[in-house]
């Protein structure tokens, strides 16, 4: 084996991920379905947000960095998932193992402060609705997508170092179907101490500070909320929350299992079942969770089918009108 350039210790130049090893084929179109589900669902809300008029503010605007967010995260694992399920054996390169790991902290970490984001936004457009246009600006909301990109791409570069100062010298069979820091860390024959410390304290702060800054945006919202007289607007206020309420508990609730706890505190099989819901299925279910109860989405998405038949009508009325001229 050749050695890795920057890393004369290390002689391993490829891993093979072990995925899945019962039910391969079930798997495949399992996954296969929900890949395809997530692509269109995602897309599909990108597109509906971007054409619809009614759908250009802030929450919109984040949502459908979200939904890109949720396609990019899917995509960076999904593939070489479906590809290793086909063919029975998923090897991938050093370099690519660790150009997957960087993408996908990158992303996931982007779209837990994305998140808090869109909490502090719903806390501004209840709490302060008359000032929403003004203290939520394009530019202001730019700056804030921007940003948290930025803190997503740092926070990847931070562990994506640490994994490049470790050698791999021994055993390359990763027990996971793609690559990410717990699984690595027990083949590397250096130290890996500090990289587990980093790994703990990073999603630690995390967690901790976008759930935090979720915490108190919606306490500040439940006492708008219970200070409204309203019913209706009530209704509309909580209506507006609960599906980014859900977004959140499942995000965070897995992410925290699995980077919260010590490394060997966990059954492999956990890990993979864990990592395949937040990786694979979370980024199918957002979609659907905004779409259906969201009553601006939905009613967007019902003008833009019944443009869709009008249009459809329209390129099939021309037709008819020849034939009756004939008859």
């Amino acid at each position: 084996m050749s050695i890795h350039p920057g890393n004369t210790k290390s002689c391993v130049t490829e891993f093979v991920l072990l995925g899945f090893t019962h039910l391969q084929e079930l798997l495949f179109i399992i996954f296969l379905l929900i890949y395809i589900t997530t692509l269109v669902g995602n897309l599909g809300m990108i597109v509906l947000i971007r054409t619809d008029p009614q759908l250009h503010t802030s929450m919109y605007f984040f949502l459908s960095h979200l939904s890109f967010l949720d396609i990019c995260y899917s995509s960076s694992v999904t593939p070489k998932l479906l590809s290793g399920l086909l063919t029975g054996r998923n090897v991938i390169s050093f370099n690519g193992c660790i150009t997957q790991f960087f993408f996908c902290m990158v992303f996931i970490t982007t779209d837990a402060i994305l998140l808090a984001i869109m909490a502090y936004d719903r806390y501004v457009a209840i709490r302060q609705p008359l000032h929403y246009v003004v203290v939520m600006s394009h530019r202001v909301r730019t700056q804030l997508v921007v940003g948290s990109y930025t803190a997503g791409g740092l926070n990847a570069l931070v562990h994506t170092a640490g994994l490049l100062q470790l050698s791999f010298c021994g055993p390359n069979v990763v027990n996971h179907f793609y690559c990410e820091i717990p699984p690595l860390l027990p083949l590397s024959c250096s130290e890996t101490q500090l990289n587990e410390v980093v790994m703990v304290s990073c999603a630690a702060f995390i967690i901790t500070t976008t759930g935090l800054a979720i915490l108190t945006s919606y306490a500040f919202i439940l006492l708008t909320v219970w200070s409204t007289r309203s019913g209706e607007g009530r209704h509309k206020a909580c209506s507006t929350c609960t599906s980014h309420l859900m977004a959140v508990a499942l995000l965070y609730s897995s992410a925290a299992f699995l980077y919260l706890h010590p490394l060997s505190s966990h059954a492999e099989e956990e890990r993979k079942t864990a990592s395949v819901f937040y990786t694979v299925v979370i980024p199918m279910l957002n979609p659907f969770i905004y779409s259906l109860r969201n009553v601006k989405v939905r009613i967007a998405l019902r003008r833009a089918v019944r443009k869709l038949l009008s249009c459809a009508n329209h390129h099939q009325s021309p037709s008819s009108h020849t034939q009756t001229a004939v008859t």
